[in-house]
């Protein structure tokens, strides 16, 4: 059960961050399809962050406790950093296509995980996640074509 808590800490981590980067595309976008872009990524990052909560939950189900510190997001963050400063949609988004992929493939290995711990309720809910974040992909794959 700690490689699964572990590996929660580290998810919840990565969403915290990547919940954070959306918000920053959300206030920054410029350009002529500002409102366009500002709502679309309103919608993804109050997604992803009504996911933080749950996933501080599941840790703590697991008999842990969850990161809350900003300087412990920073320690079990794996999540690169783009580095980009456009502030264009598109940009923006493909910013995004690259983060949330790196999550996607997060939350299958933790439901794998979570699978094989015999923790069904916490892989139910990963694979809830898994769902959303490939329509994120979509979303945003099908804007950058």
């Amino acid at each position: 059960m700690e490689g699964l808590a572990e590996a929660l800490k580290v998810l919840l981590s990565n969403t915290v961050a990547f919940a954070y980067r959306v918000q920053g595309h959300h206030w920054n976008v410029e350009g002529v399809d500002f409102h366009q872009f500002h709502d679309f990524f309103e919608d993804i990052y109050e997604d992803v962050f009504g996911s933080v909560d749950p996933i501080a939950e599941n840790i703590r189900k697991l008999g842990q406790y969850a990161p809350f510190r900003l300087e412990r997001f920073v320690e079990y963050k794996t999540l690169p950093d783009s580095g980009r400063t456009a502030t264009d949609g598109l940009s923006l988004c493909r910013d995004l296509v690259e983060s949330n992929d790196f999550l996607i493939n997060e939350l299958k290995s933790i439901f794998k995980i979570a699978d094989q711990a015999d923790e069904q309720g916490i892989a139910d809910f990963i694979a809830g996640r898994i769902d959303m974040h490939q329509k994120w992909a979509w979303q945003l794959k099908a804007v950058v074509k």
